[in-house]
């Protein structure tokens, strides 16, 4: 667990912009990570209701979408409340990218794309898709063309990278250059490498020497984001435009509380008592059963409720019932005797909510190194984007 850091003090008036995306502004400049199976529309909604940003969808596969896949075109959805409606596109053909973009301009289903360009996933790097692809600038440059040139400047396009693949294989400076030349209003940066997965720190000093090196677009940094004064330390620090909030949310939305107060120069509440924090998550679970139907959704809480109730007491217990449930009604007999009262626990603010610790080695296909400038796609990766599921990635 990272130690806390002293908090630095609310944003002075003018201190930050709203991030700028031509269609729309983003104020405060905070964006909610892509997470595969986290940001959907039900969680999104929930941090929306929190305080303002700009809230993206998770991965969606470009090909799933042009060929009208059932969970892909459900995922894909937004509610009417969500504006601005920000996608995530994964794909690692232009023909399928490009397809999926006019699609989804063409009928006005979209307000803003990203294009994932970090998946650390072994499926996927193991085919050359997601993070493996940075390392091939024109490869890159050929996704990133195909879908600026298909939206047509009707909606803005953004990328999402890693530093690189490994710390002998960096591309994040180059991938500033692609966004840049093709014409993207932003590039985020996840300051971890592929191997890295989520281990460690994020490394904050790449996110400024990425500012530093790619004039004319807006850098977004992210990692380590888990408390309101991260953020503006982050953008102070690095003098990066806006930051991206991934793992620190998960079972902590009132974060985009937290964050618009900060922004406003105001001191962020305090995190709530479990009382509270039991309220969002019945919110949270409500939401899941409106997109979802009742049972799907509370087998896709479980995961959630382990995050919600972190380190606060008797949770252990809790937690090991809440995994047996199956409807809402037990979920609220598992709820229903937790005392409420109890303060959020400290340590839990900033504790690990990765998918797995430690580090790997990326799977790449055979001799994937061999050529940099290389523009094509990997062999496997159309079969590997046809066989992905929904949901899967990162």
């Amino acid at each position: 667990m990272a130690p806390a850091p002293l908090p630095d003090p609310p944003a002075r008036p003018g201190e930050f912009a709203p991030l700028d995306y031509r269609r729309f502004a983003v104020d405060p400049p905070v964006v909610l990570a892509p997470m595969a199976g986290v940001t959907n529309q039900a969680f999104r909604r929930l941090c929306r209701s929190f305080g303002a940003g700009l809230f993206v969808s998770e991965m969606i596969i470009a090909r799933g979408l042009v060929e009208g896949h059932a969970k892909t075109k459900q995922l894909a959805a937004f509610h009417p409340e969500e504006s601005p409606r920000s996608l995530q596109l994964y794909g690692s053909d232009p023909r399928w990218l490009a397809e999926a973009t006019r699609l989804l301009v063409d009928h006005d289903a979209v307000d803003h794309l990203d294009l994932n360009f970090g998946c650390p996933v072994r499926k996927v790097t193991a085919n050359g898709g997601g993070a493996a692809i940075p390392i091939k600038p024109r490869l890159m440059a050929r996704l990133v063309g195909a879908v600026v040139k298909a939206a047509a400047g009707r909606v803005p396009v953004t990328v999402k990278v890693r530093l690189g693949i490994d710390d002998d294989h960096l591309s994040f400076l180059s991938s500033g250059r692609v966004a840049r030349e093709e014409g993207c209003v932003a590039i985020g940066l996840h300051a971890r490498t592929a191997a890295q997965l989520y281990d460690g720190f994020a490394r904050w000093e790449a996110i400024g020497e990425l500012k530093s090196a790619t004039p004319g677009i807006q850098v977004l940094g992210n990692g380590d984001i888990q408390e309101a004064h991260d953020a503006l330390r982050m953008m102070r620090q690095t003098g990066c435009d806006g930051v991206i909030v991934g793992r620190g949310c998960l079972g902590r939305p009132w974060l985009f509380a937290e964050l618009a107060a900060a922004f406003a120069g105001r001191a962020p509440a305090p995190p709530p008592a479990l009382g509270c924090v039991i309220d969002v998550l019945r919110r949270h679970l409500a939401l899941m059963v409106e997109l979802f139907g009742e049972r799907s959704a509370v087998l896709e809480m479980r995961k959630w409720c382990g995050w919600y109730l972190k380190g606060f007491r008797d949770s252990a217990a809790a937690k090991a019932a809440l995994m047996q449930a199956t409807t809402t009604a037990g979920l609220e007999a598992v709820l229903a005797p937790l005392d409420r009262a109890q303060p959020y626990p400290q340590q839990a603010i900033r504790a690990r909510r990765c998918k797995r610790g430690g580090t790997q080695k990326v799977a790449l296909p055979p001799g994937y190194l061999d050529s940099l400038d290389d523009d094509q796609a990997a062999p496997g990766a159309a079969a590997m984007e046809a066989a992905l599921d929904p949901g899967e990635g990162g």
